[in-house]
Formats: structure tokens, sequence, C-alpha cells
């Protein structure tokens, strides 16, 4: 834990203007991506933007899912919502039933203003559950692996034969 926050504070920032640049899009678009829940950039104490490498990469990774997959941002704050939190922090059935992020899918859990006990004082940014889908590749990944149960059997191909068969009739 002390040796994060000494990682942390000697890790380069930018301010919103520096990664704008650096990122190819506008100031506008990584507030957008921040009101819409899809990034959550530090904070001084004079509460100014502060955009960190891993920062970076998300916004590398939702801007390629917008251009490249042609997922709209709202379609990616959906994707974010299926992020099983609740799983990846272990969290019990009662916390469960209480939750916000479990009973709803409108955008990922950090998002939620109402969180569960052990979510409120906890620091989204550093939070497993934010960090795991820095890397677009992890993000399907992170869903699949807290989600699908290594012990359901897996589906079979479907029979074409019948169809290959059909065509030849003709």
């Amino acid at each position: 834990m002390i040796a994060d926050l000494v990682k942390r504070s000697a890790e380069r920032t930018h301010t919103i203007g520096e990664a704008a640049d650096l990122l190819a899009v506008s100031v506008p678009t990584l507030r957008l991506y921040e009101r819409e829940g899809l990034i959550i950039p530090a904070r001084r104490t004079s509460r100014h933007r502060r955009y960190t490498e891993a920062d970076l990469d998300h916004v590398r990774c939702i801007r390629r899912m917008i251009t490249e997959e042609k997922i709209s941002i709202a379609g990616i704050r959906r994707m974010l919502s299926f992020i099983p939190c609740w799983n990846i922090k272990s969290c019990p059935a009662d916390v469960r039933r209480g939750c916000a992020a479990f009973n709803q899918h409108e955008g990922p859990c950090w998002t939620m203003s109402q969180k569960p006990w052990n979510c409120r004082s906890a620091d989204c940014r550093m939070c497993p559950v934010y960090t795991s889908i820095t890397d677009c590749r992890n993000l399907k990944r992170t869903i699949a692996s807290f989600t699908v149960d290594s012990e359901q059997p897996t589906l079979q191909k479907p029979d074409t034969t019948i169809c290959e068969n059909s065509s030849s009739l003709s």
C-alpha cells in the first residue's frame, strides 16, 4: 500500500491540456469522457485534473472502441456497467442486495452515487475494478473471467449437414 503511494507520487502526470495534445483530442472531449464516467482523472487539491500514463492508456482504449469498433459512448458505458465488481471485490450477498452496481446496469460501479459501505471511502482510481480495464484487450477478459463459469459446457457447433443436404436438392 505504501509502495503504491510512493510510486503514484513519483509518476509523471499531465495537465488536461497536455493530455489532450498527447492524445490528439480536445479538452472538452476529455471532460466529456469524465462526465460520462468513462475515466477518473486524478485531482490536485486545487481540483485541477492530472492525467497519468494509465489514464492516457485508458483514453486510448476508449478512442479505439469509438473509432475502430464503432461503439458509442453510451455503449462503452453500458459495457463497463457489466464488469462484475461484486465478484472482483468478493462482496457478500447482503452487500450485493443493496448495491446499485449489482442491481442496475446504467454505468460502471465507480459512477454510482449510492455505494455500499465497503466502497464509500475507497479511491475508485486505485480499485482493481477500474485499473483492470486500462487496456481494451483486458475488458472482455475481465468481464468473462468473472461471469463465465468454467464448469459450464461449451456450446456445440450447430449441425450443418441438414443445410448442406438441402442445398444439393435444388
